[in-house]
Parts: C-alpha cells; sequence; structure tokens
C-alpha cells in the first residue's frame, strides 16, 4: 500500500539522497523545509555542503516535471513539495509560529484530507513526541540504522580442541562455527596466542603482535588493543574502526602506529589528523587564526597524545612534524573534491558524523592511504545522531564483509584506574 512520508529537514541535511530512500511511496516535502534548506546553504562546514546538495538534487529534478504536482522516481515512488494557500487555514491555537510548527501542520493537513497513510519522518524527538501528541504517526529515518542487536564486535572468543590450534595457520572449518567468519575477525582461542581470520588464505592466521611488541614507545596493555595494533599496522588493511569509551587508547594506539609508519617505516609520506567540529557556541569561521591554530581547540586531545608520545625526545611534536610537513591537519568540510594518496588518516570523534558525511571522506581516499576512525557511539554531541545511526557504527557494519576493513571494539580502559571505573560508574 501506497504510503505519504512528510520529510523534515534535518532528514534532508543527515543524508541529502534520503528523498530516494522510501521506495514506491510519496515522499512529501513541505515548503517551509525548503525555506529552511535555504537559510542552511551558507552555513559552515557540513550543515551547508548537505543543504547545497539538497537543492542540486531538486534542481535537477524539476528539470523533469512539476515538483508542485509531483516528480515520478526511479523507484517508482513520487516526490512532492507542497504548499498552503493562506485562504481557509489556521494554524491551532495550541501550535506556534516556529517552522516545526508549519511542518506539523503540513503533515496534519495531508493526513486529514488523504486517505493514504501518512507518516512524518523526522531526526528531531521533541518533533515526533508533538506529531504523536496530534494524532500524527512519525518515526526516525530509518534507511542507515545499524540495529544494536546486530552490532559486530570484532572478535570472538572460543574454546577449542588444543590439537586444533597447535598450528600456525588454522582452518576456520576446524572450529564448529555457525557461519563463516566476517574478513579480519580476530579470534582468542583460549591458548596463549590470538588470531585474524585472513579471507584470502581461508585460514585463522596467529599475530606476530603481543604485550611485548613497542611501537612509537607502546605498548599493548589488554586483548583489544592487540587486535588494535595488528589491525592498524597491516598495510593490506586500508581502513580500521577502533570503537571504546575514554581512555581505552583508540587515539594514542593510531597515532603512535601512524608516526612509526611515516618516521620510521616511510611507508606514507605524511599524517593528517581531523575531527568532526561540534562547537557549543561559534563554530570554526569565526575564530582568530590559521586553519591549524583554529582546529587547536577541538584537537587538543590529538596534541595531548603526541606530547605523551614524544616525552623524552626533547622536541615540541607539533612544531617538530608541522615544520617537516609530516603532520597536517584538516578541516572535515575542505576534504571534499580532494583526492588523498599516500597517506595515514586519522578522523577522531567519528561518531558524531553521518553516514553521509562518513562517505563523503572515504571517498577521497586514494591510492597507498590508510584511514582510521576512532569514536564512543555512547557520547555524541550532534542531537540527530544514536548509536545506530552515526556514521562510525554506519561504517564498521556495513564494511564487516570487506577484507579491506577491520573493526576492533576496545572494552578496557586503560588511562587510569579512576578513568575506568568512572565510565562505568558515571
Amino acid at each position: 500500500m501506497v504510503k505519504n512520508y512528510v520529510l523534515d529537514t534535518n532528514v534532508l541535511i543527515h543524508d541529502p539522497k534520503a528523498m530516494f530512500n522510501f521506495e514506491d511511496n510519496n515522499v512529501i516535502i513541505p515548503f517551509p523545509v525548503i525555506e529552511e534548506i535555504d537559510n542552511l546553504k551558507t552555513r559552515g562546514e557540513r550543515t551547508g555542503a548537505a543543504a547545497r546538495e539538497v537543492n542540486r538534487i531538486l534542481d535537477n529534478l524539476r528539470k523533469e516535471g512539476s515538483l508542485q504536482k509531483g516528480i515520478k522516481l526511479e523507484n517508482g515512488g513520487m516526490l512532492k513539495i507542497t504548499t498552503l494557500e493562506e485562504n481557509g487555514i489556521k494554524i491551532p491555537h495550541y501550535l506556534g509560529k516556529k517552522m516545526d510548527d508549519w511542518i506539523l501542520l503540513y503533515a496534519l493537513k495531508l493526513k486529514k484530507e488523504s486517505n493514504i497513510p501518512t507518516y512524518l519522518v523526522t531526526k528531531d524527538l521533541n518533533l515526533r513526541i508533538k506529531a504523536e501528541a496530534l494524532g500524527i504517526e512519525a518515526q526516525d529515518y530509518l534507511t542507515d540504522r545499524i540495529e544494536y542487536k546486530n552490532y559486530f564486535t570484532g572478535f570472538v572468543e572460543l574454546k577449542v580442541d588444543k590439537k586444533i590450534i597447535e598450528k600456525e595457520k588454522i582452518n576456520y572449518n576446524l572450529l564448529n562455527l555457525n557461519e563463516k567468519p566476517y574478513p579480519n575477525t580476530y579470534f582468542d582461542l583460549n591458548d596463549g596466542n590470538y588470531y585474524r581470520y585472513s579471507e584470502k588464505e581461508k585460514a585463522l592466521i596467529k599475530l606476530d603482535i603481543s604485550y611485548f611488541t613497542e611501537i612509537f614507545g607502546i605498548n599493548p596493555r589488554n586483548r583489544e588493543q592487540i587486535f588494535a595494533f595488528d589491525a592498524l599496522f597491516n598495510d593490506e588493511i586500508p581502513l580500521v574502526t577502533l570503537v571504546g569509551s575514554a581512555g581505552t587508547g583508540k587515539t594514542l594506539l593510531a597515532l603512535a602506529i601512524g608516526l612509526s609508519k611515516v618516521l620510521d617505516e616511510k611507508k606514507y609520506k605524511k599524517l593528517l589528523v581531523s575531527k568532526p567540529i561540534v562547537p557549543v557556541g561559534k563554530d570554526i569561521g569565526y575564530l582568530p587564526g590559521s586553519v591549524q591554530e583554529k582546529m587547536r581547540p577541538w584537537l587538543q586531545p590529538i596534541y595531548d597524545n603526541l606530547d605523551f608520545l614524544f616525552q623524552g625526545k626533547g622536541k615540541k611534536p607539533d612544531e617538530y612534524l608541522e615544520k617537516r610537513e609530516i603532520l597536517e591537519i584538516e578541516v572535515l568540510s575542505y576534504i571534499r573534491g580532494r583526492s588523498i594518496p599516500e597517506q595515514y588518516m586519522i578522523i577522531d570523534e567519528a561518531q558524531n558524523l553521518t553516514p553521509h558525511e562518513i562517505k563523503t571522506i572515504i571517498t577521497r581516499v586514494g591510492e597507498n592511504t590508510k584511514i582510521i576512525l576512532t569514536g564512543d557511539p555512547f557520547q555524541i554531541d550532534n542531537p540527530y545522531l544514536g548509536f545506530s545511526s552515526n556514521g562510525l557504527i554506519y561504517v564498521s557494519s556495513k564494511f564487516k564483509n570487506s577484507d579491506l576493513a577491520a573493526h576492533i571494539y576496545l572494552l578496557k580502559g586503560e588511562r587510569s584506574e579512576l578513568a575506568t571505573k568512572a565510565a562505568e560508574l558515571l
């Protein structure tokens, strides 16, 4: 049965191509949403870029017919931009004059005048509550959500016959698994060693990394950090996602191995570091100074880790690395349109990126570039993202069948006993 889906502005900003993801149903964009898109197009960073992309998509669609009467989409659906005439339209006394209220009014009118089931689709939790109170069925944008129950931690713990594990390579069929492992899944077989499943070898390969392995002065302190060491150090895995709470070592490990790869091995020409900017107040454009100086407040945790890694070396890490043109601090919005070859990229706090933004970043990766995404999906600053819909979890789940990627969930905090306990209790 065909349904009406009324889209809120934040859905289109979250995913500018969302209008194509409702199968053979009617996609309704209220005119106030177009007004909001227009107001957002000059915003800095990702919001402005998304708004401009929405404008380009709609401009191309209008060449195919009337946006007012409806344009047939390739998936069989219909896209309309609806407007309300002033005559005969009254705003209920309990609604104010905010743009959200106008969007509610559009959905309410469509629901009353149409025999087709009507849904308001919005990332705004409060708007969903208001819609339901008015009798309008409301839902989150679900297309790019990853269900928590389907989330993959990146490793498996098993107890198996000792005869099986007395080999450097173990055929996965001998483990009596319910299904074939995902590429680059890590295994703890409780024999004192750790393994990674190689899709190429169709076998579990014993890791060379151990608790005694030292890279740029850092040793792995727990099982998951050993897995992370292996994934970060392996040049045949160009995409690594590291997920974990504060103090689990995500950023420190990525930086340590990145520095080793750039300075010692000369495998990559440069270390590129960035993170999404979700400011509480003015954005980066209002701050004085160069890009590096503007980004400094947001990247201070990166600099803190660099100071730790360079302690005792008698050098200021940022000055040393930037002078040798080894460290590049990048604003994510500037990555659009670039091709980035031969670099070791670290995108910190990636849980604050949308799936669309993550796609934009990863599609910039050139030849011989490795990209590391780190973050904590339970510490999200973006009000329209959650555990199931942020870019970090989205990428780790979508790439779990690819041998180009590895994913590790770091469980144990190593910053300090107090920090670990605080993460558990608070």
